[in-house]
Order: C-alpha cells, then structure tokens, then sequence
C-alpha cells in the first residue's frame, strides 16, 4: 500500500486548520497542523511534510520567515502560501513560494495546487 502524502498546514486562524485539514483529507492526504511559525519549524525538522501551506500575516514569525527557514532546509519542497491578503502576491518574499492562493471557504484552488505538486 502506498503511504499517504504528508501536507504541513500552518496557520494561526483555528477555523482555517480545521477547513483545510478536512478538505485534504477527504482528498486521500495526511495532514498536520501548526498554529504558528515556531511550532511549525519543530514539526518540519522532526517528520518532514511532502508539501506546506502557509498563512503570511501570523504573531511572532511570519510565513515569510517560516518560508525562508524551510526553503534553505529544504529547497525541493513545495511551498504554497495562504493569505487573506491578495496584495501579499507582489511582496518580493513570496516569490520563494510556488504557488499563492487567496483564502476562501471554496478550496477549489488550493485542492488543484496540492495536486499539482503531489500527483
């Protein structure tokens, strides 16, 4: 049996974690959750995800930062960011990511970019 896919979401809206958890799991992935950038540097080091969703705006470490740590520990790793600020797009540290989507109750787009990269 193949072993499922795991994706890292990280964000500090509660709400969010559990929208996106549900929908990829529905959709055959394993999902962990992070509530900021701290406990989702710990979570990358000890069981590395296969892809991250990232929230930008964030207490403490922003997704920037969390970004640029898990792209020098790992720079194959997909890495799409999640924000409620469709203006975040033309800010220089987002072009590390490789997708961007705007948050939405409508997962469509963000279930489309999961399987682009782990399909």
């Amino acid at each position: 049996m193949e072993s499922k896919k795991k994706i890292l979401i990280v964000d500090d809206e509660e709400v969010i974690l559990f929208l996106y958890q549900e929908e990829l799991e529905e959709e055959g992935f394993a999902v962990v959750t992070a509530l900021n950038g701290d406990q989702a540097l710990r979570q990358f080091t000890a069981a590395p995800p296969d892809l991250v969703i990232l929230d930008i705006n964030m207490p403490g470490m922003n997704g920037i930062e969390v970004l640029r740590q898990m792209k020098s520990l790992n720079p194959a790793l997909p890495v799409i960011l999640s924000s409620a600020y469709p203006e975040y797009k033309q800010d220089f540290g987002t072009w590390a990511s490789d997708e961007y989507i705007v948050k939405s109750a409508n997962t469509d787009a963000l279930k489309a970019a999961v399987h682009k990269y782990l399909d």
